[in-house]
């Protein structure tokens, strides 16, 4: 079973936490985060972009010129697709790029994401954190105590708005309830700090 130091908000080491085998220590499968994280990035696509078609461009209403004797190729109107002004074939309109994984992959993918910080050594477990004001110097404060760097993901186990307010202005720092958690947004962050009781609570779903 893998142990992790458990840390205060000193940066002291206050014991060890031991984490379980079926959610932090999971092998590696490049199929499975790459199929969550597609569909993940699929869903966040606005799907808003649209063109006009023959019948949405405006003008067009009367047949150009009659439609023999006058040596051209018949037309019924100046906004068919071959005119300078006329709609578009075949253009994208609204649609939801969004499509379905099956849960288990998606639980697979997040256990293989959290075991892999938790061998780089990328997790880091605090007991709690309170802060005694909505200050941003407070969050920093903490932050390099426990020698974060890079993108960080603090992960609580409720949301606690005093701490997500201390922390939204910092860059490159996110606040998340373990609920909310995604394979996308643990991929693209260097160092994840998590409290004991999001980190039990982690267990309690994904086992």
């Amino acid at each position: 079973m893998p142990k992790l130091a458990m840390l205060n908000q000193q940066g002291e080491s206050i014991g060890k936490l031991t984490l379980s085998d079926s959610v932090f220590a999971v092998e590696d499968n490049n199929q499975v985060i790459y199929d969550v994280v597609k569909q993940q990035r699929a869903a966040m696509r606005q799907g808003t972009s649209k063109v006009k078609n023959r019948s949405a461009v405006a003008g067009g209403g009367k047949k150009p010129y009659r439609q023999k004797g006058t040596g051209h190729a018949r037309q019924g109107t100046i906004r068919a697709p071959h005119y300078v002004g006329g709609g578009v074939v075949f253009g994208p309109t609204p649609r939801d790029y969004d499509y379905k994984v099956n849960r288990k992959v998606r639980r697979l993918a997040l256990k293989i994401v959290l075991s892999d910080k938790v061998r780089q050594n990328n997790l880091i477990a605090v007991d709690a954190l309170v802060l005694p004001s909505l200050k941003t110097k407070e969050m920093v404060t903490v932050l390099n105590n426990l020698k974060t760097e890079g993108k960080v993901t603090i992960i609580m186990d409720e949301v606690d708005s005093q701490v997500e307010t201390a922390a939204r202005n910092i860059p490159n720092v996110v606040t998340v309830a373990y609920n909310h958690i995604s394979v996308y947004d643990l991929m693209n962050t260097n160092q994840i700090v998590a409290t004991e009781a999001a980190l039990k609570k982690i267990e309690e779903v994904l086992s």
